[in-house]
C-alpha cells in the first residue's frame, strides 16, 4: 500500500513539474517576448478544431433534440412548453455544451496527442531533441496545449449553437412553436453569467486535457504497449478530471457569481 502511495505521489509530482514547465515556457516566456512559433499553434488549432467540428455538430445536435423532448414531456403537464426554449439554451450554454464538447475532444484530440508524443518518446525523438540542445517542452508540448486552449472554446460555441438549433427543430416540428418565438424565448433566457460560465469551463477543460495528454505521452515507457496504455489512460483521466472540475466550478460559479 505504501509503495502504491509513493508511486502515485511520484507521478503526481512529475505531472506538476511538467505542467509548471509548460506554463513557464508557454506563458511566462511569452510575456518576456519569447513567443512560441505562431505557425505551429495555428496548425494545431486547425487540426484539433476543424477536425473535431463534424463529431461536435452531430452529437450536440442530438443532445439538443433529446433535451428539448425530455423537458417538453415535463413542462407539458403544466402547459408551459414555451419555456422549453429557455431551458434548452441555459442548460446547453452553462453546462452541457462545454461538458460534452470537452469529453468528445478528450477522446479524439487528447488520445491523439498522447499517442503522438508516446511514439516520439519510444522512438527516442524526444531524446534526440535534447541531444541537439533543443527543449522538447517548448517545441512539442506548448504548441499543442496552446492550440487546444484556443480551439476548445470555439468548438464549444459551435456545439452550443447546434444544440440550441436541435432544440428549435423539436420545438418547431413536435411542439409547433414558431422558430422566431423559440429563438426569442431562448435568447431572453440567457444572461451574461451563462456565457461567462460556459466560456470559463471550456478553457479549464482544455487546459486539463492538454496537460494530461502531454504528461501521459511525454513519459511513455514500454514500447507500443506503453503507447496504447498511455492513450487509454489519457482518455479516462481526462474525463474524470473534466467531471470533477465541472462540479467544482459549477459550485464556485453558483455561490460566487
Amino acid at each position: 500500500m505504501s509503495s502504491r502511495l509513493a508511486d502515485s505521489l511520484e507521478r503526481f509530482g512529475r505531472f506538476c513539474l511538467l505542467s509548471g514547465d509548460i506554463v513557464e515556457r508557454g506563458l511566462l516566456q511569452s510575456l518576456r517576448g519569447k513567443f512560441p512559433k505562431g505557425a505551429e499553434i495555428v496548425w494545431f488549432i486547425h487540426r484539433m478544431g476543424v477536425g473535431s467540428v463534424p463529431i461536435v455538430v452531430l452529437i450536440c445536435g442530438f443532445v439538443g433534440m433529446i433535451l428539448a423532448m425530455q423537458t417538453a414531456y415535463q413542462l407539458a403537464k403544466f402547459g408551459a412548453t414555451l419555456y422549453v426554449a429557455s431551458l434548452v439554451s441555459v442548460s446547453v450554454v452553462r453546462e452541457l455544451g462545454p461538458l460534452i464538447t470537452a469529453i468528445l475532444v478528450s477522446g479524439r484530440v487528447g488520445a491523439g496527442v498522447a499517442a503522438e508524443l508516446g511514439t516520439m518518446a519510444v522512438s527516442e525523438e524526444i531524446t534526440a531533441l535534447r541531444t541537439m540542445a533543443l527543449n522538447p517542452v517548448r517545441i512539442l508540448l506548448v504548441p499543442r496545449v496552446a492550440g487546444l486552449i484556443i480551439a476548445l472554446p470555439i468548438l464549444t460555441l459551435i456545439g452550443d449553437s447546434v444544440a440550441i438549433a436541435g432544440g428549435l427543430v423539436i420545438g418547431w416540428g413536435y411542439l409547433h412553436l414558431p422558430p422566431e418565438l423559440f429563438y426569442k424565448v431562448a435568447v431572453e433566457g440567457l444572461v451574461m453569467k451563462d456565457f461567462l460560465t460556459g466560456f470559463a469551463k471550456s478553457i479549464i477543460f482544455a487546459i486539463l486535457i492538454g496537460l494530461i495528454a502531454c504528461y501521459k505521452g511525454y513519459y511513455v515507457r514500454g514500447g507500443a504497449v506503453g503507447v496504447g496504455t498511455a492513450t487509454t489512460e489519457t482518455v479516462v483521466m481526462s474525463i474524470v478530471a473534466i467531471i470533477v472540475a465541472d462540479l467544482l466550478f459549477t459550485a464556485l460559479f453558483y455561490f460566487a457569481i
